[in-house]
């Protein structure tokens, strides 16, 4: 990575837009961002990492309001660092629980899935056997004018 990101640059890479970047330094979630001689916001890595794991909380459900209160508390330094890790220890609790919950429905989907797929078996079993049951059959009525070879029975 170069010294420094613009806005752009950074939203590019993690697919967010310069307005939610703008949006996370006014309410706090971003510390004040550095500014070139122009004034245009730039990043560097620390910033890069610190919003890395904002989306990582994000991607997880945290809600905003939460969020906050995290950064909140990592500005005011290593005083915090018990209710950051009790912050983090209870969304982890939510996040387990919805990953409880997520495996569950996915088991609900699996077994249905199953059921469909059994009866679309079922369902081809029965064509497939109602398909050769409507196939034309041979009439042996005149098999004892033939022998077992189609060749006509000497007559008596």
């Amino acid at each position: 990575m170069s010294k420094y990101l613009t806005i752009s640059q950074l939203a590019a890479r993690f697919g967010l837009s310069a307005h939610t970047l703008r949006y996370y330094e006014r309410i706090g979630l971003l510390d004040p961002v550095g500014r070139d001689s122009s004034g245009h916001r730039v990043f560097v890595e620390k910033d890069l990492l610190w919003i890395e794991f904002l989306l990582r909380l994000r991607s997880t459900g945290m809600p905003i309001r939460r969020m906050q209160r995290y950064a909140e508390l990592r500005r005011q330094g290593e005083t915090t660092l018990a209710a950051r890790r009790q912050l983090l220890e209870e969304h982890r609790q939510a996040v387990a629980r919805r990953l409880d919950e997520l495996g569950r429905s996915l088991a609900a989907l699996d077994g249905k899935i199953d059921i469909y797929r059994q009866l679309e078996d079922e369902v081809s079993a029965r064509e497939s056997s109602a398909n050769r049951d409507q196939q034309p059959s041979f009439d042996h009525s005149d098999r004892s004018e033939h022998d077992r070879h189609g060749q006509p029975n000497a007559r008596k």
